[in-house]
Order: structure tokens, then C-alpha cells, then sequence
């Protein structure tokens, strides 16, 4: 097996945990993904990403890193640049989209200038966003470099106050006109959008109905008219493009089905999406017929420096 650097792709080093927020939800993805690959055939190391990360890949020395790192120092560019250092082939995004994904002002930049609909925001600083309405509400409030709806708020129309966002909430936070309506996603593999999942809550899809089971049903495809199952794998593909994505992404939306196509919103792009039991890309996967294992084996032939 061969890698796109052309040598043989034989030792996996699965990095996984890490520091973030999202560090328990990364340890199960990595355990999902380690397991699968070692179906496929591979050898594969587990290795929970901390401040000695560089002593051990130069003590494994693996052919290829599969990075099941989620949230911030393993999927915003940190440790994709530590990589590339290393010349190590790596997995999913490079150094610059993955930091730009990250960061959801300049992704945003990136939706617009490639013509994709998005709401307004404006950054604002924690203490600011606590004292006054920095949007006409209804609005809400988040990490401008975090995911997995880590430090949501949601203010209502009508609402007198701004939210208390807690301390720790970063010093930068992101307010953005509220969109209403389903929440939809949907997942790239390489250069091909995968299929529309649109994924019912009693609630706001936050981070427990993303991991807990039975916290969220998934609907595979969405049952909604063509135009928008179509818009929504193009405008998928054209963000992964337009961030300079490689791999696999995941693109959620938001969709108010009274306002037809105008009402399909584009939220952000995840670079690196669960792989969880849960999780929706591998369900997409599947869907189009791509079990577990040869997912990953393609994400790990895929891998290469200079991404």
C-alpha cells in the first residue's frame, strides 16, 4: 500500500486527544479509526497527542499520520505545520486550510468571495458581548476558533439582555445573525460531495446532541426537494475548494424551508469530522457505499506533505 508520496504506507501513527475542548470526543475517534485501519491491514500506533508529540513520531517513525485531532492545536494548522516539519505525510487539511476553517470570520471571508450565502457577524470581545447587544437579537454567540458547538449562546428575538458568557469563553468571540431552520450537513471526500444529512433535535444540535447517543436522530438523504439536496452538495464541494481543503470535510447548513433556496445557509466547514459511532461523515460514507474500514484506508492513502 502507497501513499501519495509514493512510499509504502504500512506504519499508521493515529494521533488523537490532545488539548482541546473536544479532547474525549477525539480519543473515541481515534480508538474508531485505529480499529478500523487495523482491519484494513495497517500497522497502527496510538498516540495521544501532548507536549511530547515530536520525540515520539521521531521515536515511531511511522509512515503516514492519520490526525484524528479535533478542535484547536490539532486542527487548526498547529500540528499540521509540526508535520509538515517533520516531513511526515499526514492526513485531511494542510497548515493554511485548516487554520482558515478554524477561524470563522476568515472562513466566512472565504464563503463570500467564492459567492456562497452566509449570515452577517462581527467579532467582538467577551466583555463586550456580556454588557450589550452587539447584534439586533435574535443572534448568537460562540468561540470564533473552536467547534463542535463547544460555548454556544443563543439570544432570542425580543431578549433584553445579552447572554453572561462564561470565563471560559476566549477573549474574541463571534456573534452571527441567528438562521432558523433544519440543520443540515454535508460531507466531501476528496473531489466528490458525499450525500445530505439533515439532523433532527428536540433542540439546539449542541455538543451533547452531537456525541451522547440518542441525542440527535440523522436522516440520510434528507427528505427535502432536489434543488436543495443539490444546492447543498455544490455549495459543500465549493467551500472545501475554496478553503483549500484536501481529504475529507463536512459542511453544515442551516435551511428555513419558507424562504426555499434563499433560506440555505452555510455555517462552516469542519476539516476534520467526528469518527465517532455517531458521527455523521462515516454515515455518509456508508450511505454511498464506503464501509468504515475503506474510508480510512482511503483517508491514509490520500496523505501527503505540503498539503
Amino acid at each position: 500500500m502507497a501513499g501519495k508520496s509514493g512510499q509504502a504506507c504500512s506504519r499508521v501513527a493515529v494521533l488523537m486527544g490532545g488539548l482541546s475542548a473536544e479532547r474525549e470526543v477525539s480519543l473515541v475517534s481515534g480508538r474508531e479509526c485505529a480499529n478500523a485501519l487495523r482491519v484494513a491491514g495497517y500497522e497502527v500506533i496510538e498516540v495521544d497527542a501532548g507536549p511530547d508529540l515530536v520525540a515520539r513520531l521521531q521515536e515511531i517513525r511511522p509512515d503516514v499520520v492519520f490526525n484524528a485531532l479535533h478542535g484547536r492545536w490539532g486542527e487548526d494548522g498547529c500540528v499540521q505545520g509540526i508535520l509538515e516539519w517533520l516531513r511526515i505525510p499526514y492526513t485531511h487539511s494542510g497548515v493554511l486550510a485548516s487554520a482558515l476553517a478554524m477561524d470563522k470570520q476568515r472562513s466566512k471571508e472565504a464563503y463570500r468571495a467564492a459567492g456562497l450565502p452566509i449570515v452577517d457577524s462581527v467579532l467582538a470581545s467577551r466583555e463586550e458581548a456580556s454588557r450589550r447587544h452587539v447584534l439586533p437579537p435574535p443572534y448568537v454567540v460562540k468561540p470564533y476558533n473552536e467547534g463542535s458547538s463547544v460555548g454556544v449562546y443563543i439570544v432570542a428575538e425580543g431578549a433584553n439582555a445579552p447572554p453572561q458568557l462564561a470565563a471560559t469563553m476566549p477573549d474574541t468571540v463571534m456573534v452571527e445573525t441567528y438562521a432558523p431552520g433544519r440543520e443540515m450537513t454535508c460531507a466531501v471526500l476528496g473531489d466528490r460531495a458525499l450525500a445530505v444529512t439533515d439532523i433532527i433535535t428536540s433542540g439546539w444540535y449542541d455538543y451533547d446532541a452531537k456525541y451522547k447517543a440518542g441525542g440527535s436522530r440523522h436522516e440520510i438523504p434528507a427528505q427535502v426537494p432536489a434543488e436543495i439536496a443539490d444546492a447543498c452538495l455544490e455549495y459543500a464541494l465549493r467551500a472545501h475548494r475554496a478553503l483549500g481543503c484536501r481529504g475529507l470535510s463536512r459542511t453544515d447548513f442551516r435551511w428555513d424551508e419558507a424562504r426555499g433556496l434563499a433560506g440555505l445557509i452555510l455555517l462552516e466547514t469542519n476539516t476534520q469530522p467526528g469518527m465517532t459511532p455517531t458521527s455523521l461523515a462515516p454515515e455518509q460514507a456508508a450511505h454511498v457505499g464506503i464501509g468504515f474500514p475503506e474510508l480510512c484506508r482511503w483517508i491514509v492513502e490520500d496523505a501527503s506533505c505540503d498539503r
